[in-house]
């Protein structure tokens, strides 16, 4: 396929996630352009605490990625990430910064500036779209860019355009599934014969939780999902403390037993749906039937089921998490608005498939 433009890059944020994204633009490189007609040049490169890095003519990815894996800084160049978003060039800001449920910061006031220069935002910072979506699609919509956040719910494993656009048409009644794969796995391993507390300490000694996992365990992590998919795939937004929220500290080893006894499997599910005319989303721990979709997801993988008009339920299993599982969310993205509504082998993508 014809390479018709060199899109240039941005990078914010040059942790797991934006070193997975390195690595596949690295590695996918000629393929990326013949299948895709995909080129880019990556312009700036900021980090978090290791520096910044500016090359006009272009930075070699696969060097940075060797310089940082042996700890280096990223560079010396003293510039903020709005600086770098907005240098002449960039047509591409990749936001892999930390997620703030708090401010959204800095993620935040990136995208603001971003979109306002007509730059399109790709990213898997949760915190934005958390507290701004309307304001940043409107944004967006105004300046004649995209924003796009498929890494922000289920990491690679396509949820918002699997609904958006491979789902268009359909009328979404809900959207219910298995969205932090530390609290599944902490109830995979209980069912094996743990109690909670240990099941928590192995997802901590295995890296699947965080020192503090309040996060996951207290459904943080999901509601915020679930408000995600309230506002973007059923078209309501919803503040974070509208989400009814319950995690998963109270269940038992003996809880699960007796559901397993029953025919059910005890999961966190995150769900949004329409409720008499109006949008709503939780966060609990459900019985799920074992004939269901989602009871056979185990250990650290997620799940989601649209359920719809014509379609009935369908159902995406895959990874939530991981470097280059995100990275990829974020090229599918990247990919999408490079594509800006042409037809690919049958699949037509659209830039503005958010609005």
């Amino acid at each position: 396929m014809r390479v018709e433009k060199e899109w240039g890059l941005c990078f914010v944020g040059f942790g797991n996630v934006g070193q997975g994204l390195a690595r596949l633009l690295v590695k996918k490189e000629q393929e990326l352009a013949s299948r895709w007609g995909f080129s880019c040049r990556t312009l700036a490169v900021v980090g978090k605490t290791k520096g910044a890095l500016v090359r006009p003519e272009g930075i070699g990815l696969a060097d940075l990625l060797l310089r940082v894996g042996r700890g280096e800084p990223l560079g010396s160049d003293s510039v903020s990430p709005v600086e770098a978003a907005l240098l002449p060039g960039v047509d591409m800001v990749i936001d892999v910064t930390p997620t703030n449920l708090k401010d959204g910061e800095p993620g935040l006031s990136l995208t603001r500036a971003a979109l306002e220069a007509e730059r399109h935002v790709v990213t898997s910072d949760k915190g934005p779209v958390s507290l701004a979506f309307p304001e940043l699609k409107k944004l967006a919509e105004a300046r004649g860019c995209s924003y796009r956040f498929e890494g922000s719910v289920m990491s690679g494993t396509p949820s918002l355009n699997l609904a958006l656009e491979s789902l268009a048409g359909c009328d979404v009644l809900e959207a219910k599934g298995i969205v932090n794969g530390t609290t599944n796995y902490i109830l995979t391993r209980m069912e094996d014969g743990l109690e909670y507390g240990e099941a928590l300490r192995e997802a901590m000694d295995r890296g699947y939780a965080e020192a503090d996992p309040s996060g996951d365990v207290d459904g943080w992590d999901a509601a915020v999902k679930a408000q995600i998919l309230a506002g973007v795939v059923l078209g309501s937004p919803l503040s974070l403390s509208s989400v009814d929220r319950r995690g998963i500290a109270g269940i038992t080893k003996k809880d699960v037993e007796d559901a397993l006894a029953r025919g059910y499997r005890i999961k966190l599910v995150a769900k949004a749906s329409r409720q008499d005319g109006e949008v709503r989303a939780s966060v609990a721990p459900e019985e799920v039937p074992l004939s269901h979709p989602l009871a056979g997801v185990s250990g650290a993988t997620n799940a989601i089921t649209f359920t719809t008009d014509t379609l009935g339920d369908v159902t995406i299993i895959g990874p939530g998490a991981g470097r280059e599982e995100t990275g990829q969310a974020l090229l599918s993205d990247m990919l999408a608005i490079a594509a800006g509504g042409r037809k690919k082998e049958g699949c037509l993508i659209k830039q503005d498939s958010f609005r």
